[in-house]
């Protein structure tokens, strides 16, 4: 069945779709700073903290940054296939309170709790991501839900971290 201009799906990269797509390119936008931001946070969380309870922790932030910064470069990377222009750093204005180094290098709960913030707030917005690509743009779709299983995975394993150390009346 072959369609004619007037039965033709108005993909994401269309003139008719330029507003949807401008939408879009903030939610990514957003999106990239936020694992911008992450990546620097996990620097700092994994080269800080002290003690022996926390190598475990500071080895999956190590693993971490590699993947937060690969999920920067997936949005830099859909943000210019919208015909975006990804930001340079000046445009940056950080907001991860909750992931600042801690005050004593020791304090590992301080971290894991930062960690399950940044990735619950990951996981909202790329749902939103995921809700206003639906039925629109279905490549940025389906690029967001593989992020999100990542973040969902990573804040699992923090909330595992958790437990132990509540276990333990540590936290």
């Amino acid at each position: 069945m072959s369609s004619t201009p007037s039965t033709r799906h108005k993909g994401i990269l269309s003139e008719e779709q330029r507003e949807k797509r401008e939408e879009i390119i903030a939610l990514l936008t957003k999106a990239y700073w936020m694992e911008i931001e992450t990546v620097m946070s996990y620097i700092a969380n994994s080269t800080n903290p002290d003690g022996l309870r926390a190598q475990e922790v500071i080895e999956s932030l190590q693993q971490d940054v590699q993947e937060e910064l690969g999920h920067a470069q997936e949005f830099a990377k859909r943000i210019k296939e919208l015909y975006g222009v990804v930001p340079g750093s000046m445009d940056f204005a950080a907001e991860q309170t909750f992931l600042q180094p801690p005050d004593h290098q020791t304090d590992i709960v301080h971290i894991i709790k930062g960690v399950i913030e940044a990735e619950t707030g990951a996981i909202d917005h790329y749902n939103t991501i995921i809700e206003v690509t639906d039925g629109v743009d279905h490549v940025t779709q389906d690029m967001v839900i593989a992020i999100l299983r990542d973040e969902e995975g990573h804040r699992r394993l923090f909330e595992g971290f958790l437990r132990e150390f509540e276990a333990e009346g540590l936290a």
